[in-house]
C-alpha cells in the first residue's frame, strides 16, 4: 500500500479559472458593503458591483454579502479569504 505525497494533498479539486461564490458576514452598518466591495475589486479586478447579492438577517442587525469572484488560483482565493477574515468589519466568510 503507497501513500499519497504530502503535495497531493495540498492539490485543489477546484479547476481555475471558474466562478466562485463566496458570501461574507458582516454586522448592519454604514460602509460595509463598500469596504467588502475593496477587498473584492482589489484581488479580481473584474469583479462587478452589480453582482454583489445583499441579504438583512431576520432582526436586519448582520447581512450577508454574496460575490462571485472569477477565481484564478488558490493562492488568489486564499489572499481574499485572508483579507477579508482580517477585516474589522467582517464577521464571517464561508
Amino acid at each position: 500500500m503507497s501513500e499519497q505525497p504530502a503535495n497531493q494533498l495540498t492539490d485543489s479539486l477546484i479547476e481555475y479559472p471558474c466562478a466562485f461564490p463566496l458570501k461574507i458576514f458582516g454586522q448592519q452598518q454604514a460602509g460595509f458593503a463598500q469596504a467588502v466591495l475593496e477587498v473584492v475589486t482589489k484581488h479580481d479586478p473584474g469583479f462587478a458591483a452589480a453582482s454583489m447579492e445583499m441579504r438583512a438577517s431576520k432582526n436586519a442587525r448582520y447581512v450577508s454579502l454574496t460575490c462571485t469572484v472569477s477565481a484564478t488560483s488558490r493562492e488568489q482565493l486564499d489572499a481574499i479569504y485572508q483579507e477579508l477574515c482580517d477585516h474589522p468589519m467582517v464577521v464571517m466568510v464561508l
